[in-house]
């Protein structure tokens, strides 16, 4: 189903759409956002997963990130977005793992989409227009590679392997700034005595069996495959329109995306129009490194964690709060300290809109003060995704709510239902806007039962107690919540029923 808009964001919309920014990657700069077409439609295509494997915080980023944008261009700026984001179902990394799982690899691709789904489920990250499987497009990237040999781009070598030429196209290396003499032989690109340049890459690999190559005999695995087949879907389905966003994680750049790039206009017979990249892609998105220590993590470094790791610890929206408390171009640097930061945030927050809400709903007068904060948050996300200062914003709020609610002063003052109607409301929908408000805690639930059984508690113990609330049995419930919290599960009432955040046991006792 598309994302629906917000009302209380559509006004700003129309002043939005001339003041919007991000930095490109090809540009090196960022530039105003101009959708080629003038009908308010737009499309953002997303680098999807390889799944052979539980995701892990990397990704989370990448997909927490770039559904804020979604939900900005559609809900804020008003723009119709087809988003699309792949599945890659199959390549070597699955067809070993599923040799060594003693499974067929349709069976280990269908689980880890499942677990994929499970996991941005809980993440708040919403379901993409459109989420192709790489398995679905395999006549078209045939066809493309064709094109491409036709056009003098590829050759095949001994075996039956099919390179790409990088030598025969003007241009190459401009979406990373790489010239060809700095892609040295064996780094990332494996070395092969068949290639004629060292940087050449696979466009097919046929596996031989016991060669070290993963696969049984005669199995072809396409090697640069990703943007070929994108252009193909797109191309065959319609689907994406105009000039789309391309986004991923930096790591990406090179080489996948410049060879997903050179692959398109190779395709096409006439790449000195296709320079600037332009003609599939305007503007391409990447974000920073989840970093461990200073360093990247990664499964080859084996410092990463997963997803459902970190979420049976913690709520999954102080991850996502976490992961927004970078902009998204910025490293991030993983740590519990920032977890457990993130998780007091984000938890002072709800409690706040909580306590608001009775007085809130008691008034119907208007003021300013939620007009000001939706408009700080929507100039900053406008700002090329600056989501800390989005999410800074709520200071100030937050603060007039404390000395409305707690001082003297701020209890006497006339305006104040008003104003707390007004901040309540508004603060709803920055919260919606970032992906952070709670749900009814359907999709969360397989990882709060997973933090529950972690504190020796079960998932029964709690529907006891919202059951206690609803029943008015306070001294049942506050004793169940005592309970928990001893444990170090500690829970807060909100508008959308009864959340959890993982707390020191010792200090709730």
């Amino acid at each position: 189903m598309p994302y629906k808009t917000p009302c209380a964001v559509a006004p700003f919309a129309a002043d939005l759409r001339g003041r919007v920014a991000f930095f490109n990657t090809m540009s090196k700069s960022k530039e105003l956002f101009r959708p080629r077409l003038a009908d308010g439609r737009v499309s953002m295509y997303v680098c999807g997963v390889t799944v052979y494997d539980y995701s892990h915080i990397g990704h989370a980023r990448v997909y927490v990130a770039f559904d804020v944008l979604y939900r900005f261009l559609t809900a804020a700026c008003g723009y119709d977005v087809q988003y699309v984001r792949n599945f890659t179902d199959i390549d070597d990394k699955i067809i070993a793992r599923a040799q060594q799982s003693g499974v067929d690899p349709s069976e280990l691709t269908e689980r880890f989409i499942r677990e994929f789904n499970q996991d941005m489920a809980a993440l708040n990250v919403l379901t993409p227009t459109l989420e192709p499987r790489a398995t679905a497009f395999v006549p078209q990237m045939i066809s493309t590679i064709t094109a491409i040999m036709q056009h003098g781009h590829a050759y095949a070598v001994e075996g039956g392997d099919v390179f790409f030429d990088v030598t025969s196209l003007e241009g190459y290396g401009r979406l990373s700034g790489r010239a060809l003499e700095d892609n040295r032989a064996g780094e990332r690109v494996a070395v092969d005595g068949r290639k004629r340049s060292p940087a050449d890459f696979a466009l097919i690999l046929v596996c031989l069996g016991g060669t070290g190559r993963d696969g049984p005999p005669g199995i072809v695995i396409f090697g640069g495959w990703g943007f070929s087949w994108f252009r193909c879907f797109r191309a065959a389905s319609g689907f994406l329109v105009g000039w789309p966003q391309f986004l991923r994680g930096r790591d990406l750049v090179f080489p996948h995306h410049e060879n997903e790039l050179a692959q398109s206009q190779a395709a096409c017979g006439y790449p000195d129009q296709l320079h600037n990249g332009t003609d599939f892609v305007r503007y391409w998105l990447h974000n920073g490194f989840v970093n461990v220590d200073s360093e990247k993590m990664s499964k080859s470094l084996g410092n990463f964690f997963t997803i459902r790791d970190v979420l049976s610890s913690y709520h999954p929206l102080a991850l996502r709060w976490f992961l927004l408390a970078a902009q998204y171009r910025a490293p991030l640097n993983y740590s519990d300290k920032g977890l457990e930061e993130a998780s007091s945030r984000l938890y002072y927050v709800i409690q706040a809109r909580a306590d608001v809400e009775p007085a809130a709903t008691s008034s119907s007068s208007s003021t300013s003060s939620g007009a000001v904060l939706v408009s700080e948050v929507l100039s900053a996300l406008a700002d090329d995704l600056n989501t800390p200062a989005a999410v800074g914003a709520l200071s100030g709020p937050l603060r007039t709510i404390n000395d409305l609610m707690t001082t003297k002063a701020g209890r006497k003052r006339p305006d104040r239902l008003a104003v707390l109607a007004q901040l309540h409301v508004a603060m709803g929908v920055v919260m919606e806007l970032l992906g952070m408000e709670p749900n009814s805690g359907t999709k969360q639930q397989p990882q709060l039962e997973g933090s529950l059984e972690g504190a020796a508690a079960g998932l029964e113990q709690l529907l006891q107690l919202i059951q206690a609330r609803q029943a008015k049995d306070f001294a049942r419930s506050d004793a169940i919540r005592l309970e928990l919290a001893s444990r170090g599960i500690l829970l807060l009432d909100t508008p959308k029923g009864t959340t959890w955040r993982p707390g020191s046991a010792t200090a709730a006792e």
